[in-house]
């Protein structure tokens, strides 16, 4: 099995060569980067399954780097580094399409359980995507970070399992199997539950405990929205 490739991109050489010796212990192939423009410039050149990335750094600072490497359809896992200072930048870069974050100083267990946890999703969103075209993978959905899989009734945020209950997950699963539809709170009420909707007030509870479950900030939610006087969807991503 060939090793997942990791790019590092950090302006502290102590910091990206230290990561580097941890990665290869455990049998990734790294690569490093001084700043955001070498980094995209390996990512041009090399076939990458997980970058590492610092948000302040010269030239190119993370965040912006991270926005490009969207913009141009890279979908592998993207953890920043911040200090803890620059809260706001850590939000900004989750915001932007980052997957994590570990804030600065950070144990090597700490941020290798992080690679290990968002390399293990991306690979069952690449075999889902190679196998899209089987039947058999009508069970798995996957949206943004949020992957649901139907047949064993497991739902992971970001490669980290989340507890719902049956009725929750029933209704995340009637949402992500249509991305951007707009179902009405009688609507998901009538397909949960097989019966005509009298009160729906139960729905809105429901739909509250799931967004505190699977959204990093519930109150502005990036998945599930509500869109007013309507009702609910997932956001497409």
């Amino acid at each position: 099995m060939e090793a997942n490739r990791i790019l590092v991109v950090e302006d502290d050489r102590d910091i990206r060569e230290g990561i580097e010796i941890y990665l290869r212990n455990q049998g990734y192939v790294v690569f490093q980067a001084g700043d955001g423009v070498e980094g995209l410039e390996i990512i041009r050149r090399e076939e990458i399954h997980l970058a590492i990335v610092d948000i302040m750094m010269p030239r190119m600072d993370g965040i912006t780097m991270m926005m490009k490497v969207r913009d141009k359809g890279y979908d592998f896992p993207v953890i920043m580094l911040s200090a803890k200072s620059e809260e706001v930048d850590k939000i900004m870069g989750l915001n932007m399409g980052a997957d994590d974050y570990v804030t600065k100083p950070f144990t090597t267990m700490e941020l290798l359980a992080r690679v290990n946890s968002h390399l293990r999703r991306y690979s069952r969103y690449l075999d889902a995507v190679n196998k899209a075209a089987e039947p058999e993978n009508d069970t798995y959905h996957c949206l943004g970070g949020i992957e649901v899989n139907e047949e064993t009734v497991e739902v992971f945020v970001d490669g980290n399992p989340v507890k719902l209950t049956p009725i929750e997950f029933k209704i995340l699963l009637l949402l992500i199997k249509n991305p951007g539809r707009v179902f009405s709170a009688d609507e998901i009420y009538e397909r949960i539950w097989n019966e005509k909707a009298i009160n729906t007030d139960t729905i809105m509870v429901h739909i509250r405990k799931i967004r505190e479950k699977i959204e990093i900030d519930p109150k502005n939610p990036k998945y599930l929205k509500v869109v007013w006087g309507v009702g609910y969807k997932m956001e497409k991503q």
